[in-house]
């Protein structure tokens, strides 16, 4: 979401006559655009700020620095007034407002907006894309959240759930095919929810899917609460959405579950995995899972284990809980699990993600995938690296092939984290899809 937004500013600011540089001791405006899910995420926030303020000393205050997305609307006080590190406070919902609150930085004066809106989508601006490969894109199909987890800052950062007009996003997804782009992720706190004058996520996905048949289509974040069947079909039947859903648990414990307000039990989530399984043969999952939540027994964590082992998810991103203020679990319960309880869990829950990551990896060997190039390895650049429909990360040689190819690879070894090929042939989806059907 943060990229996107991003993206979304950069527009703004270069139909104001501002131009991207590549590094902050280019820049003469610096935004840093923020993130308020977790405490860790905050704290590279403020370190970052840090710097910044030691770039602008240099510079004898020549230097705007703005802040902007959720810490903004969150802390938009402790910024302005005890830390004095930035000029400018912006919310997620006030970018338009960004030349007007220059202007009033250039005057002397510090300029904040963090009105919350019911309305804004930024539908009409197209983004400016100056980050990533050239090859994906991010697309905003909604803003905010109405689900309410108690564990969760979003709702009170982000606003209430609106959705962006149909054509809009069909008519960004023609100009990305258009600028080469290979892969979009439609993006959504929870995208389940997409409504737009009765038009649903499984209706704009589908229409999406028709614009290029050479374009990968993926999605984030999904919510067990409300996943149709309807949306399942449309990513068995076409052949550019990828078969890789996030599904976030959470926790694996009933208790847990209605204490974080998921609205689910692990009965109905496995249910529903079991569901997605028999919908979309080979589909990979990924989940989000916190450890320590308030009041998580030790029979309750390993209830979490359990459900990791009965799903086996390809990817997890796991976190130790971090208190959010503002939110219902920090006024309703005590965050009672003590610091190292929370580490030990959270790191037996990331063996345990490894353990099967690891297994379901051996289980590629041998198998062929379509893999989108999406660039030079990290560690060679005789490698190239890119990703299966799956998701699932893969190295290969070089040879002849180029950033934006689909290329048919054969698994040849791997680790926890990354699949290991061998080349075989340049391809198209299409081409893909037809070979699929024949057989």
């Amino acid at each position: 979401m943060n990229f996107a937004d991003s993206e979304i500013v950069n527009s703004i600011m270069v139909e104001g006559g501002m131009k991207p540089v590549r590094t902050p001791e280019e820049a003469s405006l610096i935004f840093i655009n923020t993130c308020s899910i977790r405490d860790n995420a905050e704290q590279k926030v403020w370190n970052r700020l840090n710097y910044f303020r030691s770039l602008k000393k240099q510079r004898n205050g020549d230097l705007i620095v703005g802040v902007l997305g959720c810490m903004a609307e969150r802390l938009r006080e402790r910024f302005l007034e005890r830390e004095k590190l930035v000029d400018m406070v912006v919310g997620p919902d006030a970018y338009r407002d960004i030349p007007h609150l220059l202007s009033e930085v250039e005057d002397g004066r510090k300029a904040v907006n963090v009105i919350l809106s019911q309305e804004e989508t930024y539908a009409d601006i197209t983004p400016v894309r100056t980050t990533g490969n050239g090859v994906s894109a991010f697309v905003s199909v909604m803003r905010g959240c109405d689900n309410m987890c108690s564990f969760c800052v979003v709702p009170f950062t982000r606003g209430r759930e609106r959705s962006r007009p149909v054509d809009s996003v069909l008519d960004e997804f023609k100009l990305l095919s258009e600028q080469g782009y290979r892969e979009v992720t439609l993006l959504g706190q929870n995208v389940n929810s997409y409504n737009h004058e009765g038009r649903n996520f499984a209706e704009l996905m589908y229409r999406c899917s028709l614009i290029d048949p050479e374009m990968r289509i993926r999605f984030s974040t999904s919510h067990p609460k409300d996943f149709p069947d309807e949306f399942l079909h449309v990513v068995r039947e076409r052949h550019n959405v990828c078969n890789y859903i996030h599904i976030p648990i959470q926790s694996g414990n009933n208790e847990v579950l209605e204490r974080m307000r998921r609205t689910y039990t692990r009965e109905e989530y496995l249910e529903l995995i079991e569901k997605m399984r028999r919908t979309i043969p080979g589909v990979s999952l990924s989940t989000d899972i916190i450890a320590g939540f308030c009041g998580e027994t030790e029979e309750q964590h390993r209830d979490t284990l359990d459900i990791m082992e009965r799903v086996e998810y390809d990817l997890a991103y796991m976190f130790a809980y971090s208190e959010r203020e503002r939110t219902l679990a920090h006024r309703k319960f005590r965050d009672d699990v003590p610091e190292e309880v929370k580490k030990r869990r959270l790191a037996e829950i990331i063996e345990l993600q490894q353990q099967v990551a690891s297994g379901l990896n051996r289980q590629e060997i041998g198998r062929r995938h379509i893999v989108l190039v999406e660039g030079t390895s990290k560690r060679s650049e005789d490698q190239l690296s890119g990703r299966t429909d799956t998701n699932k990360m893969v190295i290969f040689d070089k040879e002849t092939l180029q950033r934006g190819d689909y290329v048919e690879v054969e698994i040849t070894d791997c680790t926890s984290a990354t699949l290991k090929a061998t080349a075989l042939r340049k391809v198209s989806l299409t081409e893909t899809a037809a070979e699929s059907v024949t057989a």
